[in-house]
């Protein structure tokens, strides 16, 4: 389930890109968060009233940080290629995994990523895009957040009814500077069925499949599994947006993946048993 919704997301992060010329990042992530939101809240059909007052802030701080990971990703891929701004943002959640790791020494491999990153950039060549790098660094803070919080909310809500409740929120987050972006922009006929496809791709299935992943495993695990989401966004750079990686780009890529499978170990998550 992870590894489908891993490539599910990089590929919608790939056709996002021509929505983005459009109406821009922030236009692209609201337009997907509020199709994803009747989608979910017509298959999951949520129920308000098994709501408890201590579920809010984790669906509200949920909601916010899918918004932010998604607007922030999609701006860095305007400004740097898929993969490089993937591997940047996976940061995160591998700083996380090493931080919830039981191995002190798994600290060690977020330093090899960065190293991998850096390769990524090539920054010798003097044409790094900071802001580029900026965005993806705070993508990467919001994904970090996006594995713990969903771990948590799905654990609280069966199937898609999680979902169905962040979602929105992510819409509501998204709001202000997307809406801005989608009237200022170019709307052209096929944005919105485009994006209406795009949502159900990413948030509906990917983040479905990725919640239904982290009932089953830890967040070590999870993180370990995500290692390869950077080499899904080469590939989907490569054949979507035609993005062909330099020599140094792949061994940086080689690096944090490596760096993100060693930083933890211990897959399955223990639950206690079910009451008789």
């Amino acid at each position: 389930m992870a590894v489908i919704a891993m490539l599910a997301i990089q590929l919608s992060n790939a056709l996002s890109m021509n929505i983005v010329e459009q109406v821009g990042p922030a236009g692209t992530t609201w337009l997907r968060m509020c199709f994803g939101a009747v989608f979910l809240v017509l298959i999951a059909r949520p129920s308000i009233r098994n709501l408890r007052r201590k579920d809010v802030p984790a669906l509200l701080a949920l909601g916010a940080a899918t918004g932010g990971m998604t607007t922030f990703f999609l701006s860095a891929a305007d400004r740097i290629p898929l993969g490089t701004a993937v591997a940047i943002e996976f940061l995160g959640p591998l700083t996380v995994a090493a931080l919830t790791s039981k191995n002190r020494k798994a600290l060690l491999w977020p330093v090899l990523a960065l190293i991998g990153v850096v390769l990524l950039t090539e920054p010798w060549h003097g044409r790094i895009d900071l802001l580029g790098v900026l965005f993806a660094l705070i993508a990467g803070i919001c994904w970090g957040l996006y594995n713990l919080l969903t771990q948590h909310v799905g654990d609280r809500f069966s199937g898609l009814s999680g979902l169905a409740l962040t979602i929105p929120i992510s819409a509501v987050v998204t709001l202000p500077l997307g809406l801005t972006q989608v009237v200022t922009g170019d709307l052209a006929w096929w944005v919105l069925p485009a994006a209406a496809g795009i949502a159900l791709i990413t948030p509906v299935i990917a983040f479905g499949l990725e919640m239904a992943a982290l009932r089953r495993m830890t967040h070590t695990a999870f993180g370990t599994l995500l290692s390869i989401e950077p080499a899904f966004g080469v590939l989907m750079g490569l054949l979507v947006l035609g993005q062909t990686p330099a020599v140094f780009q792949l061994v940086g890529i080689a690096l944090v993946i490596v760096a993100g499978a060693a930083a933890q170990r211990d897959g399955a998550r223990q639950r206690e048993p079910a009451p008789e």
